[in-house]
C-alpha cells in the first residue's frame, strides 16, 4: 500500500480527507439512535487504521479532521464549534490527544520496524555475499588458471610442443571454458532467480530433443559413465519453456556425473501421463514425468532435504562446488508449475523426479501442417 502513495505524494492526504469524511457521513446517518462518544471511538479507530498505513502527516491531517468532525457534527450543540459542557470538552481535548499520540507512536514503530528489516537485510547480503565468495574461490579459480597456464605454454617460443600436446592444451582450455560458462550461467540463473525476473517463456518444446542436445554437450564431463535412455516412443510435444528445460536437465545430469563414481550409470525416463475421468471419459491432467537417477552411492539421509537449499554442499561431498546447481533446478522447475522430488534408490544411487502439469501436442497431428 505504501508503494502506492509514493507516485502520487497527495495521495495519503486525499485518503486522510476522504475517510474521515465517509466515516463521518455513515455515522451522522445513525447520530440519533448513537451516542457521540462511541462515534469518537469509532474515529479513533479510523485513525488507528490509518496510522499503520500512511506516514505521520497525513495521520496528523486524520487525527485534527476527526476531532473537528466529532465536535462539529456530534457534540451538541450541532454545526458549531462551541461545547457547552466541561465533559464534552475534556473528552473532545482528549480524543485529540489519544489520536495524535497513536499516530506518532504507531509512525515511530512503523519505522523502527523498517530499521530492523533494513538491519536484518543487510546481514542477510552480507552472509551471502561471503558465502558466495567462499563458495566461488575454488570453483572460478581452478577453471581460469587452467586457461592461463594452458595459453601461457602455447605462447612460449622457446617449447617445442609436438601437434599431440597442443590439441591437449586446446582441448583442456575448452574444458575450463565450459566448466567457467557453468558457474557463471548458475550464477546468472539464481540472480535471476532471487529478483523474480523468470518468466517462461511457453511454447511447443521436443524434450527428447532437449534431453539429446544436453548429453551431446555434457560428453565430456559423462565420458566414464554410461548414460541409459528411456524415453517413451510417440512421446508428444511439450508447452514449456525451452532454455529452463535445457538448464534444467543440464544441471541434473551434470550433478550426477560429478558426484557418481566412474563406471555408474545414468538412467534418463521420459514418460507422459493422463489422470483420467473414466466415468466422463475426460481428460483430468496432462503430465510430463522426467526421471534421472545414478548407481551411486546416493545422498546421505540426513541432510537430503536440504539438496535443494541454496549454496548447501553435503559434508560427504568431494572438493568444489558451488550449490547452486540443484537450487536452480528446483526455481526452473517451479517457475514452468511443476514440482521436483529426491529420493534414495532402495539399492543404491539418487533418482530425482520432474512432474510437469503441461499441455500436449501430439506428434501425429503435425504431419498434414
Amino acid at each position: 500500500m505504501e508503494k502506492l502513495f509514493v507516485k502520487n505524494p497527495s495521495r495519503p492526504y486525499l485518503t486522510s480527507i476522504l475517510s474521515v469524511v465517509l466515516v463521518s457521513l455513515l455515522c451522522l446517518i445513525v447520530r440519533n439512535s448513537m451516542d457521540y462518544k462511541i462515534v469518537g471511538y469509532i474515529l479513533l479507530l479510523l485513525v488507528s487504521l490509518l496510522a499503520i498505513f500512511l506516514e505521520i502527516k497525513s495521520v496528523l491531517l486524520a487525527a485534527i479532521l476527526s476531532a473537528l468532525a466529532l465536535d462539529f457534527l456530534f457534540i451538541k450543540p450541532y454545526y458549531t464549534l462551541h461545547v457547552d459542557r466541561a465533559e464534552d470538552a475534556f473528552l473532545l481535548i482528549m480524543f485529540f490527544i489519544i489520536a495524535l499520540i497513536n499516530a506518532v507512536l504507531t509512525n515511530k514503530f512503523r519505522r523502527m520496524q523498517r530499521a530492523i528489516h533494513i538491519k536484518e537485510t543487510r546481514a542477510s547480503t552480507l552472509k551471502l555475499y561471503n558465502t558466495l565468495l567462499d563458495s566461488l574461490s575454488h570453483e572460478l579459480r581452478t577453471p581460469i588458471a587452467a586457461i592461463v597456464g594452458s595459453i601461457d605454454t602455447l605462447q612460449q617460443k622457446n617449447v617445442n610442443l609436438s601437434s599431440d600436446k597442443q590439441q591437449n592444451l586446446f582441448n583442456e582450455i575448452e574444458k575450463a571454458s565450459m566448466k567457467l560458462n557453468y558457474q557463471v550461467e548458475n550464477l546468472l540463473n539464481m540472480s535471476r532467480l532471487e529478483s523474480g525476473y523468470i518468466h517462461p517463456k511457453l511454447d511447443w518444446c521436443d524434450v527428447k530433443e532437449i534431453i539429446y542436445n544436453v548429453c551431446d554437450r555434457l560428453a565430456e564431463e559423462t565420458k566414464d559413465h554410461k548414460i541409459n535412455y528411456q524415453i517413451a516412443e510417440n512421446l508428444p510435444l511439450f508447452k514449456l519453456d525451452y532454455g529452463l528445460m535445457e538448464q534444467i536437465i543440464y544441471n541434473l545430469v551434470y550433478n550426477c556425473a560429478q558426484h557418481t563414481p566412474k563406471g555408474a550409470s545414468l538412467t534418463i525416463n521420459v514418460k507422459y501421463e493422463v489422470d483420467l475421468d473414466y466415468d466422463q471419459h475426460i481428460d483430468l491432467i496432462k503430465k510430463c514425468i522426467i526421471t534421472i537417477s545414478d548407481n551411486g552411492y546416493g545422498f546421505p539421509e540426513k541432510e537430503i532435504d536440504r539438496a535443494f537449499d541454496k549454496f548447501h554442499r553435503f559434508k560427504e561431498s568431494k572438493t568444489g562446488g558451488t550449490g547452486l546447481g540443484l537450487s536452480i533446478v528446483k526455481g526452473f522447475v517451479e517457475a514452468q508449475n511443476g514440482t521436483i522430488s529426491l529420493k534414495n534408490a532402495d539399492d543404491s544411487g539418487a533418482i530425482f523426479t520432474i512432474e510437469l502439469n503441461v499441455d500436449c501436442l501430439p506428434i501425429n497431428s503435425l504431419k498434414n501442417e
